[in-house]
């Protein structure tokens, strides 16, 4: 699906979010010696919803909505994958963690970088998003490390 209009990229935006939040909601009841760090991520997929709608819903107007277009943002360039695979290993779960977690840093960076000219606002938060979950990487990756 093509995004047109920001209504149309923030939903998007809260259903990788979403999907997010229980992929890693799973991994938490199914490694328990990470359960506390797989849960923060799930919160933090929270609060990124609630930041991109707060900003969203305090700038936007009729008049900027008409013309604050996303033309080239397709959501099948953005597609994640939240279900392991039967007996996938804790190393394969990190594997698709790191994967869904760069799909979603490129969304939000693209439609930052799209909408930038627009307005100021969402493209800010949506680099802060992206720049947080770029952090996780880096985390996920550790946890390869340690075991």
């Amino acid at each position: 699906m093509k995004l047109n209009t920001a209504s149309e990229a923030i939903s998007f935006a809260r259903e990788l979010e979403s999907e997010s939040a229980k992929f890693y909601g799973n991994l938490a009841q199914k490694y328990a010696d990470e359960e506390e760090e797989f849960l923060s991520f799930a919160k933090e997929n929270d609060k990124n919803i609630t930041l991109v709608q707060r900003t969203y819903y305090g700038v936007i107007t009729d008049a900027i909505e008409g013309c604050f277009s996303f033309k080239g943002v397709d959501t099948d360039d953005y597609s994640i994958e939240t279900k392991l695979p039967e007996g996938a290993s804790y190393a394969e779960a990190l594997s698709i963690a790191v994967a869904l977690e760069e799909v979603i840093v490129k969304f939000y960076m693209d439609a930052a970088k799209i909408s930038k000219s627009l307005m100021a606002d969402i493209p800010r938060v949506f680099e802060r998003i992206a720049k947080k979950r770029n952090e996780r990487i880096l985390k996920l990756k550790s946890l390869f490390k340690e075991n």
